[in-house]
Protein backbone atom coordinates (compact mmCIF):
# COMPACT_ATOMS: atom_id res chain seq x y z
CA UNK A 1 0.00 0.00 0.00
CA UNK A 2 2.92 2.36 0.99
CA UNK A 3 4.74 1.97 -2.66
CA UNK A 4 1.46 2.34 -4.40
CA UNK A 5 1.12 5.28 -2.53
CA UNK A 6 4.59 6.58 -3.29
CA UNK A 7 4.02 5.85 -6.76
CA UNK A 8 0.95 7.50 -7.35
CA UNK A 9 2.32 10.75 -5.41
CA UNK A 10 5.73 11.02 -7.66
CA UNK A 11 3.41 10.89 -10.88
CA UNK A 12 1.57 13.56 -9.20
CA UNK A 13 4.68 15.58 -8.70
CA UNK A 14 5.87 14.82 -12.27
CA UNK A 15 2.67 15.56 -13.52
CA UNK A 16 2.67 19.47 -11.70
CA UNK A 17 6.04 19.31 -12.99
CA UNK A 18 5.42 19.02 -16.44
CA UNK A 19 2.39 21.66 -15.87
CA UNK A 20 4.63 23.92 -14.74
CA UNK A 21 7.11 23.53 -17.41
CA UNK A 22 4.37 23.96 -19.90
CA UNK A 23 3.01 26.99 -18.29
CA UNK A 24 6.65 28.59 -18.46
CA UNK A 25 7.25 27.48 -21.87
CA UNK A 26 3.78 29.12 -22.87
CA UNK A 27 4.81 32.09 -20.77
CA UNK A 28 8.27 32.89 -22.83
CA UNK A 29 6.62 32.73 -26.00
CA UNK A 30 4.52 35.77 -25.29
CA UNK A 31 6.44 39.22 -26.42
CA UNK A 32 5.88 42.72 -25.53
CA UNK A 33 6.66 45.75 -27.49
CA UNK A 34 8.11 48.15 -24.90
CA UNK A 35 7.97 51.80 -26.78
CA UNK A 36 9.87 55.35 -26.44
CA UNK A 37 9.33 57.87 -29.23
CA UNK A 38 11.04 60.73 -29.82
CA UNK A 39 9.90 63.33 -32.28
CA UNK A 40 11.67 66.52 -33.49
CA UNK A 41 11.56 68.91 -36.36
CA UNK A 42 12.01 72.87 -37.09
CA UNK A 43 8.38 73.25 -35.46
CA UNK A 44 7.45 70.08 -34.11
CA UNK A 45 8.75 68.07 -31.01
CA UNK A 46 6.87 65.00 -29.20
CA UNK A 47 8.07 62.38 -27.04
CA UNK A 48 6.30 59.43 -24.91
CA UNK A 49 6.40 55.76 -23.68
CA UNK A 50 3.84 53.10 -24.82
CA UNK A 51 4.10 49.00 -24.67
CA UNK A 52 2.30 47.04 -26.96
CA UNK A 53 0.75 49.92 -29.38
CA UNK A 54 -0.74 51.33 -26.04
CA UNK A 55 0.41 54.89 -25.26
CA UNK A 56 1.63 55.28 -20.73
CA UNK A 57 2.74 58.20 -20.52
CA UNK A 58 3.75 61.84 -22.52
CA UNK A 59 5.26 64.74 -22.70
CA UNK A 60 2.60 67.46 -22.95
CA UNK A 61 5.46 70.79 -23.94
CA UNK A 62 2.34 73.29 -23.84
CA UNK A 63 1.73 72.74 -19.98
CA UNK A 64 4.90 71.76 -19.15
CA UNK A 65 4.48 68.86 -17.41
CA UNK A 66 4.42 64.80 -18.04
CA UNK A 67 0.62 62.95 -18.77
CA UNK A 68 0.01 59.46 -17.58
CA UNK A 69 -2.51 58.43 -19.65
CA UNK A 70 -3.64 54.83 -18.61
CA UNK A 71 -5.66 54.32 -16.06
CA UNK A 72 -4.75 53.42 -12.30
CA UNK A 73 -6.42 49.95 -12.87
CA UNK A 74 -4.37 48.95 -15.55
CA UNK A 75 -1.35 49.58 -13.09
CA UNK A 76 0.57 51.34 -15.15
CA UNK A 77 4.19 51.76 -14.41
CA UNK A 78 4.93 55.23 -12.68
CA UNK A 79 7.18 57.97 -14.02
CA UNK A 80 8.56 59.87 -11.32
CA UNK A 81 10.19 63.46 -10.69
CA UNK A 82 12.34 64.72 -13.66
CA UNK A 83 10.57 62.55 -16.16
CA UNK A 84 9.36 65.82 -17.92
CA UNK A 85 12.57 67.29 -17.93
CA UNK A 86 14.44 64.47 -19.32
CA UNK A 87 11.55 64.56 -22.22
CA UNK A 88 12.61 68.18 -22.55
CA UNK A 89 16.53 67.63 -23.11
CA UNK A 90 16.16 64.15 -25.37
CA UNK A 91 14.27 66.48 -28.10
CA UNK A 92 16.38 69.10 -27.64
CA UNK A 93 19.27 66.00 -28.67
CA UNK A 94 17.04 64.83 -31.30
CA UNK A 95 16.99 68.16 -32.76
CA UNK A 96 20.50 68.35 -32.75
CA UNK A 97 21.25 64.68 -33.51
CA UNK A 98 18.42 65.80 -36.94
CA UNK A 99 20.66 68.31 -37.84
CA UNK A 100 23.98 66.61 -38.31
CA UNK A 101 22.38 63.55 -39.63
CA UNK A 102 20.92 65.37 -42.43
CA UNK A 103 23.67 66.96 -43.05
CA UNK A 104 26.28 64.04 -42.89
CA UNK A 105 23.39 62.30 -45.60
CA UNK A 106 24.07 65.29 -48.04
CA UNK A 107 20.00 66.53 -47.05
CA UNK A 108 18.17 63.64 -48.46
CA UNK A 109 14.49 63.82 -49.87
CA UNK A 110 12.10 62.60 -46.67
CA UNK A 111 10.91 59.07 -47.33
CA UNK A 112 7.11 60.12 -47.90
CA UNK A 113 4.07 57.42 -46.95
CA UNK A 114 0.63 59.07 -47.53
CA UNK A 115 -1.97 58.83 -45.37
CA UNK A 116 -5.33 56.02 -45.23
CA UNK A 117 -8.72 57.44 -43.55
CA UNK A 118 -11.70 55.64 -42.40
CA UNK A 119 -14.45 57.39 -40.18
CA UNK A 120 -17.17 55.36 -38.58
CA UNK A 121 -19.29 56.32 -35.33
CA UNK A 122 -18.62 54.53 -32.07
CA UNK A 123 -21.70 53.08 -31.12
CA UNK A 124 -24.80 52.42 -33.18
CA UNK A 125 -26.57 55.33 -34.62
CA UNK A 126 -29.96 56.87 -32.69
CA UNK A 127 -31.38 60.00 -33.48
CA UNK A 128 -30.86 62.13 -30.46
CA UNK A 129 -28.66 59.64 -28.49
CA UNK A 130 -25.19 60.95 -28.47
CA UNK A 131 -22.41 59.02 -29.90
CA UNK A 132 -18.91 59.84 -31.15
CA UNK A 133 -17.40 59.71 -34.62
CA UNK A 134 -14.00 58.30 -35.14
CA UNK A 135 -11.74 59.29 -37.85
CA UNK A 136 -8.74 56.84 -37.93
CA UNK A 137 -5.51 57.89 -40.06
CA UNK A 138 -2.88 55.14 -40.84
CA UNK A 139 0.32 54.31 -42.36
CA UNK A 140 1.30 57.93 -42.88
CA UNK A 141 5.67 58.86 -42.81
CA UNK A 142 6.51 61.34 -41.58
CA UNK A 143 4.17 62.21 -38.61
CA UNK A 144 3.16 65.59 -38.92
CA UNK A 145 -0.70 65.47 -40.25
CA UNK A 146 -3.52 68.17 -40.63
CA UNK A 147 -6.92 66.90 -39.30
CA UNK A 148 -10.19 69.03 -39.95
CA UNK A 149 -13.88 68.10 -38.98
CA UNK A 150 -16.65 69.75 -40.71
CA UNK A 151 -20.56 69.46 -39.63
CA UNK A 152 -23.14 70.50 -42.60
CA UNK A 153 -20.19 72.50 -43.93
CA UNK A 154 -19.54 74.22 -40.77
CA UNK A 155 -15.77 73.99 -39.09
CA UNK A 156 -15.96 71.55 -35.89
CA UNK A 157 -12.25 70.83 -35.38
CA UNK A 158 -12.19 72.96 -32.13
CA UNK A 159 -14.77 70.48 -30.48
CA UNK A 160 -12.55 67.10 -31.71
CA UNK A 161 -9.75 65.03 -29.67
CA UNK A 162 -7.10 64.04 -30.89
CA UNK A 163 -4.63 60.82 -30.04
CA UNK A 164 -0.91 60.84 -30.04
CA UNK A 165 1.21 59.19 -32.90
CA UNK A 166 1.19 56.00 -32.54
CA UNK A 167 4.46 54.08 -34.56
CA UNK A 168 3.80 50.63 -36.92
CA UNK A 169 6.56 48.23 -36.90
CA UNK A 170 6.57 49.66 -40.24
CA UNK A 171 7.71 52.87 -39.22
CA UNK A 172 4.69 54.52 -40.17
CA UNK A 173 2.24 56.51 -37.88
CA UNK A 174 -1.13 56.42 -36.89
CA UNK A 175 -3.36 58.81 -35.32
CA UNK A 176 -6.94 58.55 -33.92
CA UNK A 177 -9.22 61.64 -33.45
CA UNK A 178 -13.28 61.93 -32.05
CA UNK A 179 -15.83 63.86 -32.33
CA UNK A 180 -19.28 63.83 -30.06
CA UNK A 181 -22.45 64.55 -31.97
CA UNK A 182 -26.15 64.01 -31.47
CA UNK A 183 -26.95 62.58 -34.74
CA UNK A 184 -29.68 64.24 -36.08
CA UNK A 185 -31.67 63.03 -40.00
CA UNK A 186 -29.40 64.45 -42.48
CA UNK A 187 -26.70 65.97 -41.09
CA UNK A 188 -23.18 65.58 -43.01
CA UNK A 189 -19.93 65.25 -41.31
CA UNK A 190 -16.36 65.41 -43.03
CA UNK A 191 -12.73 64.20 -41.92
CA UNK A 192 -10.41 65.76 -43.90
CA UNK A 193 -6.60 64.97 -43.68
CA UNK A 194 -3.89 66.96 -44.99
CA UNK A 195 -0.18 65.14 -45.49
CA UNK A 196 2.79 65.90 -47.49
CA UNK A 197 2.29 62.62 -49.30
CA UNK A 198 -0.57 63.79 -50.11
CA UNK A 199 -1.00 66.01 -53.74
CA UNK A 200 -4.99 67.33 -52.15
CA UNK A 201 -6.14 67.16 -48.60
CA UNK A 202 -7.63 63.47 -48.09
CA UNK A 203 -11.72 63.93 -47.34
CA UNK A 204 -13.95 60.84 -45.77
CA UNK A 205 -17.99 62.24 -45.60
CA UNK A 206 -20.15 60.57 -43.00
CA UNK A 207 -23.60 61.47 -42.80
CA UNK A 208 -26.80 60.54 -40.54
CA UNK A 209 -29.18 57.43 -42.13
CA UNK A 210 -32.13 56.49 -41.17
CA UNK A 211 -33.12 52.90 -42.00
CA UNK A 212 -36.83 52.25 -43.01
CA UNK A 213 -38.52 49.43 -41.73
CA UNK A 214 -38.39 46.70 -44.73
CA UNK A 215 -42.16 46.15 -46.33
CA UNK A 216 -41.00 42.45 -47.38
CA UNK A 217 -42.21 40.53 -44.39
CA UNK A 218 -45.37 42.70 -44.21
CA UNK A 219 -46.02 42.10 -47.87
CA UNK A 220 -45.56 38.18 -47.52
CA UNK A 221 -47.73 37.86 -43.79
CA UNK A 222 -50.82 39.57 -45.79
CA UNK A 223 -49.99 37.69 -49.09
CA UNK A 224 -49.68 34.38 -46.71
CA UNK A 225 -53.27 35.16 -44.54
CA UNK A 226 -54.97 36.37 -47.75
CA UNK A 227 -53.96 33.12 -49.53
CA UNK A 228 -54.73 30.79 -46.41
CA UNK A 229 -58.05 32.61 -45.54
CA UNK A 230 -58.65 31.63 -49.63
CA UNK A 231 -58.00 28.11 -49.04
CA UNK A 232 -60.33 28.02 -45.84
CA UNK A 233 -63.10 29.70 -48.04
CA UNK A 234 -62.60 27.04 -51.26
CA UNK A 235 -62.56 24.02 -48.65
CA UNK A 236 -65.37 25.17 -46.99
CA UNK A 237 -67.10 25.20 -50.45
CA UNK A 238 -66.23 21.99 -51.47
CA UNK A 239 -67.11 20.30 -48.11
CA UNK A 240 -70.52 21.91 -48.25
CA UNK A 241 -71.05 20.74 -51.85
CA UNK A 242 -70.40 17.05 -50.87
CA UNK A 243 -72.68 17.24 -48.08
CA UNK A 244 -75.71 18.61 -50.70
CA UNK A 245 -74.88 16.06 -52.96
CA UNK A 246 -75.32 12.82 -50.49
Amino acid sequence: MYELVSSMLIKMKLCLILVCAALLYTEAKIQHKDMNIDLCSDTEKEFLYGLDGEEKWHADFSQGKGVMTLPQFADPASYGEGAYESAVANVEICKQNLAVCIKAYNYPAVPKDAPQTSIYPQDDVELGSKNTLICHITGFYPAHVGVSWTKNNINVTSEASFSRHYVTDDGTFNLVTRLSFTPEEGDIYTCTVGHVALDRPLTKTWDVQVTQPGVGPTVFCGVGLATGLLGVAVGTFFLVKGNNCN
